[in-house]
């Protein structure tokens, strides 16, 4: 298969912008963004002798030229490596050593983050300041470079994982899934080039690749980055440039809505905002209606898609909790524990089959044995399907907890102490009780300070089965939450149990 996209769109409309970037002059046509493109591909193949299958690890905030790095994996068939730049050194090295990179391409505010990479000097080093410039200097000059021919499952991206099992695995993301990804997304979003996106998602996570940013470029739209996300400048940069669709997580949603600026803007352009990461609260679904701002929820990972389902706006507050249904070129199932489908009603894990299932995990064939059976990916997740075939996700199975036998999934905890009018923010967690095996925890952020505990456990106790009510309540005054603004359930599960009240 032949994926040029950026020359394609170069010989439609030369002169359409391609990609701009908030605050500053950065600016290319889809002209010089293929290009600079086409330039780059000649250099990493002159200057660093870089061919297909050799991977480049970047560490770099998302600016605008990183864009460009998409278009050589394409034409050349490179693999990009995007690194959190959020991590440690020593998870670095660890990352380094896995993906074994013909090149490094590092921002030099993040140098420091290669200090445990053994034997440094022997990997080639591109500061991403220099790699700005050269593309700067050489967009507006044409080149020509032909697109090598690449086989579906030849790896695009390879994405890690968080790594809350253990070491982080590499998800192949290949060209294939790219390109069937982004025909499920514009055939469910209705995109195309008239669109305009705002990405304020980091170039580490498959949001800020493929929810948005490579459908948009596939069919011809404009691109906006923001490489930090900053509340009141989303707000403005939305109005501002006339923004069409735009992907944002519920932390971001609700960041959104404190913002001062929020009852001023004018979102008439905002066709809609795709919300992903975690069951958005029907409050703020309601905040943003009043707006006239569309909500479109849905789900996805890493390693398919990543845009399995979706739910459409005007199902946001009927269906509300619901991720909708599955998009168009992909196969879903709930199985139970023995692999057979369940039931309407029934909790099922979720399998997913197709052209957008990752086709394993980089130099890890047990993790992809494990994952994989039969062509079907085993999501670990645990969902829901009711008698209109809307999905539910019901929680993660490595979250779920057994409490005297019984199964008790803390997503279903938190939206049900999310209704109480008084809690901003919870996460419920399993710790280890002598009694019951494990007991649930949950961790509450009030709206006001001066709000009895107590209340939300009668509020549990009327609206759960007994088991499923926490033991242990802690008050926190903001939760902690990762790279991509979703609550740190990890570093909460791992906390002591020192500021809990146990109530009874």
């Amino acid at each position: 298969m032949i994926c040029d996209w950026f020359n394609k769109w170069s010989l439609y409309c030369p002169e359409k912008t391609a990609l701009t970037e908030v605050d500053s002059t950065t600016s290319f046509t889809y002209k010089q963004l293929n290009n600079g493109t086409n330039w780059l591909c000649h250099y990493f193949k002159d200057r660093h002798n870089l061919t297909k299958g050799d991977r480049i690890l970047v560490l770099a905030d998302f600016h605008a030229e990183y864009v460009n790095l998409l278009g050589v994996a394409q034409k050349v068939g490179i693999i990009i490596v995007p690194i959190n730049f959020r991590l440690s050194a020593t998870e670095i090295s660890f990352l380094v050593k896995n993906s074994d990179p013909s090149l490094i391409v590092v921002a030099s505010h993040y140098k420091h983050l290669l200090s445990e990479v053994p034997y440094l000097a022997e990997h080639k080093l591109l500061e991403f300041e220099q790699l700005q410039v050269l593309l700067q200097e050489n967009c507006d000059e044409a080149y020509d470079f032909p697109a090598e021919e690449l086989e579906e499952n030849h790896p695009a991206f390879i994405l890690y994982t968080s790594g809350t099992t253990g070491k982080p695995k590499g998800a192949i993301y290949s060209h294939g899934m790219m390109l069937w990804n982004s025909l499920n997304t514009a055939i469910r979003l209705q995109i195309n080039s008239d669109d305009v996106n705002l990405n304020v998602m980091p170039p580490f996570h498959t949001g800020g690749w493929n929810v948005l940013t490579a459908p948009i470029l596939h069919f011809g739209g404009t691109l906006i980055m923001m490489p930090k996300f900053e509340a009141d400048k989303v707000l403005q940069t939305l109005e501002k440039e006339k923004v069409s669709i735009f992907m944002a997580v519920p932390t971001m949603v609700r960041l959104m809505r404190e913002s001062a600026v929020f009852e001023k803007i004018d979102f008439q352009r905002l066709r809609y905002m795709i919300v992903g990461g975690e069951a958005l609260p029907v409050s703020l679904i309601e905040d943003w209606s009043q707006k006239e701002v569309l909500i479109r929820q849905g789900y996805g990972l890493t390693e398919c898609g990543p845009n399995i389902t979706s739910l459409e706006a005007n199902d946001a507050i009927r269906k509300r909790g619901s991720i909708g249904f599955p998009n168009f070129y992909l196969q879903t199932k709930l199985v139970n524990e023995s692999g057979i489908a369940v039931d309407k009603n029934e909790k099922g894990e979720l399998w997913i089959k197709g052209p957008i299932v990752t086709p394993g995990y980089w130099r890890n064939p047990e993790a992809t044995e494990k994952a994989i059976v039969d062509g079907w990916f085993k999501t670990g997740d645990i969902l829901l399907k009711d008698k209109e075939g809307y999905l539910y996700v019901v929680d993660r199975i490595k979250n779920m907890f057994i409490s005297g036998g019984e199964n008790v999934y803390p997503a279903e905890v938190e939206q049900c102490i999310l209704k109480h009018e008084s809690v901003k923010e919870v996460c419920v967690v399993g710790v280890p009780d002598l009694k019951w095996g494990e007991v649930g925890k949950a961790i509450v952020v009030f709206k006001e300070a001066k709000t009895d505990i107590s209340a939300i456990q009668n509020f549990c106790l009327q609206h759960l089965a007994k088991f499923k009510v926490p033991k242990y309540f802690e008050v926190m005054k903001e939760l902690p939450k990762n790279d991509t603004g979703k609550i740190d359930r990890k570093l909460l599960s791992a906390t002591d149990e020192v500021k809990s009240t146990h109530l009874t």
